[in-house]
């Protein structure tokens, strides 16, 4: 292969999925540790409706915005590898 390949190759894959997959990792955590302070015994009337209401948001982000975000990412790796077939292909010739 040419040392000057412009496009995305595999080995570039692994850390856009580590960093996706870092990101729904914490916002997970987000989500458990609000629910848990939410529900905590020491916690006010005002207090708990201010961390459900985190909570409900982080969620919310995770279910309405998270398969956008894999779909968008899935899409830019496609056209990236795409692209740099044909790039690597046209340097061929």
């Amino acid at each position: 292969m040419r040392k000057n390949k412009k496009g995305m190759s595999l080995q570039e894959l692994y850390p856009a999925v580590l960093t996706l997959m870092l990101v729904f990792i914490i916002v997970g955590i987000a989500v458990l540790v609000l629910d848990k302070f939410g529900s905590s015994s020491g916690v006010t009337a005002e207090a708990s409706a201010a961390l459900n209401s985190g909570r409900d948001a982080v969620a919310t982000f995770n279910t309405d915005w998270g398969a956008i975000i894999v779909l968008i990412v899935a899409a830019a790796v496609i056209i990236g590898l795409i692209v740099g077939a044909f790039m690597w292909y046209q340097g061929e010739r």
